[in-house]
């Protein structure tokens, strides 16, 4: 009786959790109504320009030269150019040329985003990890994982050239 009654209590419990049938895997994203820290960035600091002709007329609402740019920033950070204008710049139109040469998906993220959700409908995991809000993210994936050292054999059974790597059963480093 005590076992039916406790079964009945967990279900209860694990119903409570459900997050409107779209499985969460990771949780990345905060549920509270609070600020979100990583969005708050504090403007670069103001510098006297050499010549004062060479600033940006002022428009309400517009850039700022103070504001941050992530993203542009970390192109820069790892030795990447800033797309022109076009969205591609003239040194890579080669390159992106060659990349789309067999064609694409106009729509691949969209594509992408409904085959992981219904993989992840498929894989919802295991009730006590659903009413706990314990990841499922490595078990629901497992499956996909790629065997590096198998794969990077492979490539040495082709017969060519591979980057070194660590061997398979080498464990921590212990001083």
């Amino acid at each position: 009786m005590v076992l039916a009654i406790a079964g009945v209590a967990l279900l209860a419990l694990g119903a409570c959790g459900a997050n409107k049938g779209v499985p969460r895997l990771m949780n990345l994203h905060s549920t509270s109504n609070g600020p979100d820290e990583f969005a708050l960035l504090p403007p670069k600091a103001l510098v006297q320009p050499e010549d004062l002709t060479v600033l940006p007329d002022p428009t309400p609402g517009g850039a700022n030269l103070t504001d941050q740019n992530p993203r542009e920033d970390a192109i820069v950070a790892l030795g990447g150019k800033l797309p022109e204008a076009s969205g591609i710049p003239a040194g890579d139109s080669g390159l992106v040329r060659y990349a789309g040469r067999a064609g694409g998906i106009s729509d691949i993220r969209a594509s992408l985003a409904a085959s992981d959700l219904a993989w992840r409908k498929k894989h919802p995991g295991k009730i006590l990890e659903r009413a706990l809000s314990l990841t499922t993210y490595f078990d629901v994936y497992k499956s996909m994982w790629l065997d590096s050292y198998a794969e990077l054999q492979r490539w040495r059974d082709a017969g060519l050239r591979t980057p070194s790597a660590p061997p398979k059963d080498m464990g921590p480093a212990k001083n």
